[in-house]
């Protein structure tokens, strides 16, 4: 018996082993082609060429440095802030990636903006006190001006300067606190020269907000009192000016290149 299983046994090995000589080799996996890189190319900077029109808000400050008249007053001056509200037009051209030239005109209406001088005088008539107060009502702005700025891709640093106009509408006077009137009046509208600072950020495709800073620097303004105790008296107001404050927002109509 023993001599019988191990005939059976060398039978079956043999026949797996000549079973396994007859199957087919193993089949290699496909070779895989390598993984191509395909690198993202960066966001073109940001190109600030083109025209643009746009709206504002802000607050302006009006202020008097001093007055002088014929009979050698004394004088006291008022600062008075006011809202303000307009819109802007203008073009940019940007070179180099990263500079930027401009010219742009704004209009901005003053719907309160008085400024008030006041006068006293005790020589006129010798022992009475006399007081007068003009007060000027500017009424709106006009600037043209230059622009010459800075370009970090969506940021924008400028300064710019130029012409004002400043509208006086219906300046008025007091005299001893009884209304009076002007024989004549000077530079009722008003020129002076104009600069600025201000930065920009293109937020969204061609919108962009910015903030900016105006001083006005106004002419001297002459105001000829009409009869009364200020008769013949000509009041002079020196060294006007008017502080901006303004944010706008801006749409950017296309462009060109670099």
């Amino acid at each position: 018996m023993k001599w019988l299983a191990c005939v059976v046994a060398l039978s079956v090995a043999c026949g797996t082993a000549a079973l396994a000589a007859d199957l087919p080799p193993p089949v290699a996996p496909s070779p895989r082609a390598p993984t191509t890189y395909i690198p993202v190319a960066p966001p073109s900077p940001y190109n600030w060429s083109g025209f643009y029109i746009g709206g504002n808000l802000g607050a302006g400050f009006n202020n008097t440095d001093s007055a002088t008249d014929t009979f050698g007053s004394t004088f006291g001056t008022t600062t008075n802030t006011s809202f303000l509200g307009g819109g802007q037009v203008g073009v940019n051209y940007e070179f180099w990636s990263f500079f930027v030239i401009g010219a742009e005109a704004m209009f901005d209406w003053l719907p309160n903006t008085q400024n008030t001088v006041n006068v006293t005088n005790t020589t006129i008539t010798p022992g009475t006190t006399n007081t007068a107060a003009v007060t000027l009502n500017n009424r709106w702005v006009t600037m043209a001006t230059g622009k010459l700025g800075y370009a970090w891709d969506r940021v924008l640093l400028y300064g710019k300067g130029g012409g004002a106009w400043v509208g006086t509408s219906s300046p008025g006077l007091t005299v001893n606190n009884v209304p009076a009137s002007f024989t004549s009046t000077s530079n009722n509208n008003n020129f002076g020269a104009t600069v600025g600072l201000g930065v920009e950020w293109a937020f969204a495709g061609n919108w962009s907000a910015r903030a900016e800073w105006d001083a006005i620097l106004l002419q001297k303004q002459s105001f000829t009192v009409s009869g009364s105790a200020f008769g013949t008296d000509t009041i002079t107001v020196n060294n006007r000016s008017i502080n901006m404050f303004i944010a706008a927002l801006n749409y950017k109509f296309g462009g060109w290149g670099y």
